[in-house]
């Protein structure tokens, strides 16, 4: 980024500013970073770049949440209550929707409920590498919907508010943006999902030849179901959600409600409830917190505030490589709007897209398309769009549309990828389990098995946002509008 800034500062690249309230005629000019005082730029803000960007802070606070569900055992128990209790016919709809579900907690859904799903079946005298496909194309496939809110959901609104504000510095992109839409691809993934492996991978699998499996592997076929002690620790969990949910409601629902804007007041629910949506991510550290507090106290795995305290721990030792990531993350959208190359970009792309008429909802079908095939050489959703979204979320919004239905749009081609891409951090990992159960399976049998979940997940996720955010015009998540009023 350094050196094409250099380079375009050198040349002189400039176009001319399109934004609302700005003079016309105003150029904006490519600034170069290769200087004594682009130097001095960077070092002296290396830090606060980092610091102050806004997807670090929201999921180191999402995740202390999480760590205490996950030392409790409550995400696992939830997953297990899920698929294991489904009545036989419906074992393939459970085993998706639990993926689904599980990616709240991303990592506790490959490596609990993709080898579960593979012994599930097993001991039906299924196939068990089309539990693990279902499984695995819940978890990753569906990457991008859920009933809930996850620690993705902060991260990746967080960099569509950083890449947004290149063109209004005081957008806000909350946490709840893309719920709605995730809402109900929950149920379009689960079915397709399910279908998929009914009538496509399990027939192309065939009957299973446990002779090429490893012989630990087949003490799969006897499973653990969850405890009473378990269950009682869900029903204490239940108890903690409701409780939750009800003060929410408390601090929301009425006109009075300490989470309602005074000053929008009678100006409708999503108006005046900016506060709640800001703090959208204390709630997701507060429900799995209490939750999982509840589930441990009950079931015994959290005795004390030094258990509490050991799982935030644990939570935040997995993220390593994360605030690595983020880190070079900060510097390069900090770079993209010093430069000035985002804009640049984004406004030479979207006189483009004007040029040759590509200005309609069809434009997303590209996009879509184009966020599927960059997912495929980068594997990390929050990697990706810490690239892409300076780039296309301007673009688009200059054609018209808000940063919130762009990001939905990038969600579904990342998401539709995932499971064919060996760029996923985890696919290795579904290797590894595959492979105890077919020695000679390797990276294409398991990508050729996914290809299918693939299609039609980018088939039918595609047409459900056309027809959701341009058929009937519903918003894809809370406060959000589909189409960017300063264009």
């Amino acid at each position: 980024m350094v050196l094409v800034s250099g380079l375009f500062g050198w040349l002189g690249v400039a176009v001319e500013d399109p934004r609302p309230g700005v003079a016309a005629g105003t150029m904006i000019e490519a600034v170069s970073l290769l200087n004594a005082e682009g130097v001095r730029r960077i070092l002296g803000n290396l830090v606060s770049n980092y610091v102050n960007f806004a997807p670090l802070g929201v999921v180191l606070v999402a995740m202390l949440g999480v760590g205490v569900a996950e030392k409790s055992g409550m995400l696992s128990a939830m997953v297990r209550g899920i698929v294991m209790n489904a009545p036989k016919h419906l074992v393939t709809v459970a085993v998706v929707f639990a993926g689904v579900i599980s990616n709240t907690a991303s990592e506790m859904g490959y490596v609990v409920l993709v080898p579960l799903a593979g012994a599930i079946f097993l001991a039906l005298g299924r196939h068990p590498l089309a539990g693990m496909a279902a499984a695995f194309a819940g978890v990753s496939g569906g990457y991008s919907a859920n009933l809930f809110l996850g620690t993705i959901d902060p991260l990746l609104a967080g960099i569509t508010q950083e890449a947004a504000r290149l063109l209004d510095p005081s957008y806000e992109v909350y946490a709840t943006a893309n719920w709605f839409f995730m809402i109900v691809s929950t149920f379009m993934i689960t079915v397709v999902g399910s279908l998929v492996t009914i009538f496509i991978v399990e027939p192309k699998l065939g009957e299973y030849d446990d002779s090429r499996a490893d012989p630990a592997i087949l003490d799969g076929r006897q499973m653990q179901r969850l405890s009473s002690t378990e269950k009682k620790g869900l029903v204490s969990a239940g108890v903690a959600l409701v409780a939750i949910l009800a003060l929410i409601a408390f601090l929301v629902v009425p006109e009075s409600g300490v989470l309602r804007d005074p000053a929008s007041a009678g100006q409708g629910f999503l108006s005046s409830s900016t506060p709640f949506f800001r703090s959208i991510v204390a709630w997701i550290f507060i429900f799995f917190l209490v939750t999982g507090f509840a589930y441990g106290r009950t079931a015994g795995t959290i005795k004390n505030d030094r258990d509490v305290v050991d799982g935030m721990a644990s939570a935040m030792s997995t993220l390593g490589l994360y605030m690595v990531l983020i880190f070079f993350a900060a510097q390069f959208v900090a770079f993209f709007g010093w430069t000035n190359l985002g804009l640049i970009t984004a406004i030479t792309g979207a006189d483009l897209l004007k040029s040759i008429g590509l200005t309609g909802p069809i434009v997303f079908l590209f996009f879509i398309m184009i966020c599927g095939l960059v997912n495929l050489s980068l594997g990390s959703a929050s990697a990706q769009w810490a690239v892409t979204a300076p780039i296309f979320v301007p673009m688009l919004m200059l054609l018209g549309y808000s940063p919130e239905v762009i990001q939905a749009a990038y969600r579904i081609g990342d998401s539709s990828t995932n499971i064919i891409t060996p760029m996923m951090s985890y696919f290795g990992l579904i290797l590894a389990w595959a492979s105890r159960y077919d020695k000679k399976l390797g990276i294409g049998t398991l990508i050729a098995t996914m290809l299918p979940y693939s299609i039609f997940y980018f088939i039918c996720w595609t047409i459900l946002f056309f027809v959701w955010v341009f058929g009937f015009g519903l918003p894809v998540g809370l406060g959000s509008p589909t189409y960017w009023s300063g264009a």
